[in-house]
């Protein structure tokens, strides 16, 4: 099945999603490869999100010849997408092409590396700007990061996304890779959260980086240091 079940986190199987992580992670794709790269893989996922997590309904259409029935997407106008900036721009760029009409909201939310890690291995979480559309139950609401690491920041972003909104029919954090150590924390602590990834990697390094990794999601699409 192109979406897989592995406890902890679902995970993306898709065989063009598993080529196009690839060229993210080499260190030979150059920015514009990079940021398009991105863009694909936020489609992929989007579609992959679709035909696993959204059901159809059966409806009656009229094409030149005579009357058929057909099947359409049930919800596709109740979709919300959270970019959690920057890295997951173009990655939501990729999402919007799934979700055309999907409502979108910002959350700025970076980590404070110079005070470096906590005893529990998380981050402080710095929150510089949030912007939210109202959040129904009736909702599938994808939050997108292309990296999960040590899920502090992800774990923030969620507080923001569920603090006064009711529990959407689907909670998806969504991202490129992530390292097993972000998503048993997100897990443990956001239980009615879905966690959707294309790869789950080895493990964290001493200052917090997933890998192998891909490098810096938002430093190679945006070229900066």
């Amino acid at each position: 099945m192109p979406i897989e079940d592995r406890d902890d986190a679902y995970l993306v199987t898709h065989a063009l999603a598993k080529h196009t992580l690839s060229q993210l992670r080499d260190v030979q794709t150059e920015q514009v490869s990079f940021r398009k790269g991105l863009v694909k893989l936020g489609r992929i996922c989007g579609y992959e999100i679709i035909d696993g997590r959204m059901e159809t309904e059966y409806v009656e259409i009229d094409t030149p010849l005579e009357p058929t029935m057909g099947e359409q997407v049930r919800g596709l106008d109740d979709v919300v997408i959270i970019n959690v900036l920057r890295a997951a721009t173009p990655f939501v760029e990729g999402l919007l092409k799934a979700f055309p009409r999907a409502r979108q909201g910002v959350i700025s939310a970076s980590r404070d590396e110079e005070a470096g890690r906590e005893d529990d291995g998380s981050f402080p979480i710095t929150v510089d700007y949030v912007k939210l559309p109202e959040i129904t139950e009736d909702d599938t609401v994808i939050i997108a990061d292309p990296m999960l690491a040590t899920g502090s920041t992800m774990c923030t972003v969620l507080d923001h996304v569920i603090e006064n909104s009711p529990e959407p029919e689907n909670l998806i954090v969504l991202s490129a890779v992530s390292a097993p150590e972000g998503l048993l924390r997100v897990d443990d602590e956001f239980p009615e959260a879905d966690l959707l990834t294309v790869s789950i990697d080895d493990y964290l390094d001493d200052d917090g980086f997933i890998v192998p990794g891909l490098g810096d999601a938002g430093d190679r699409a945006f070229r900066t240091t």
